[in-house]
């Protein structure tokens, strides 16, 4: 979909090449803005530590403690290690979903390139984990239980990690761009009588529950990965 206006894209129209980049990725340099931005807020609440928390700190801590107790409820203590990359994905996502409600910025999840990157993280770091915890013996994952049933299971096994990366690319990418048209088609059609407003609030609650969706499959694929092939 083609923006009419994109602040961060428009900064670069001092330089020509940058600028053609810029508006040819725009789901790049607004994924770098927002890697970025939180690399600077966690910045901020790691160096304002105090023992009576301010209100930035309550708000990390809140954040960083639900999604850490979610997690060991999930899949156990044996995931916490887990933890840095998984809530990274799903504060990442979340912040690139929000963002696409601020008039002139564009949610990088809203690109296909954005969402795949971010499943082949995921599915990779899966299997780095199986290796990890099973080592050679992590090929059993794909065997099946008997070793007569292997050439049957094993190419339905791979199709099925391989569908990973559609799962979850697809249903962020879609649920994210869809929403970006129906916003886009009211505002051309009734911006002036805030038609959108609607959209936009629940918005807000779609971009946390699609960050959810992908941070959930994500740790219960991590989760698979360290278990025993039965």
């Amino acid at each position: 979909m083609k923006h009419p206006f994109l602040f961060l894209v428009d900064l670069f129209d001092v330089n020509g090449s940058l600028y053609h980049f810029a508006h040819l990725y725009p789901q790049v340099v607004y994924a770098w803005f927002i890697m970025g931005l939180l690399i600077v807020l966690g910045a901020l609440a790691a160096k304002t530590i105090t023992m009576v928390p301010g209100k930035m700190q309550n708000l990390f801590e809140v954040v960083v403690d639900g999604i850490e107790n979610f997690m060991v409820d999930t899949i156990g203590e044996e995931g916490r290690w887990l933890f840095p990359l998984a809530a990274s994905v799903f504060l990442f996502i979340f912040v690139c979903n929000l963002i696409g409600l601020v008039p002139g910025f564009f949610p990088p999840t809203a690109s296909l390139n954005t969402t795949a990157a971010l499943a082949l993280v995921v599915v990779v770091f899966t299997h780095v984990i199986g290796v990890k915890y099973h080592g050679a013996a992590y090929v059993k994952h794909f065997l099946g239980p008997v070793w007569w049933m292997a050439p049957l299971i094993c190419p339905i096994e791979i199709i099925g990690h391989l569908a990973r990366i559609l799962s979850l690319s697809f249903r962020l990418f879609g649920n994210m761009m869809g929403h970006e048209l129906v916003l886009g088609i009211l505002f051309f059609l009734a911006g002036a009588f805030f038609a959108p407003l609607p959209i936009m609030a629940l918005g807000i609650f779609v971009s946390f529950v699609q960050a959810f969706v992908f941070f959930l499959l994500s740790i219960i694929y991590f989760s698979g990965a360290m278990e025993h092939a039965h």
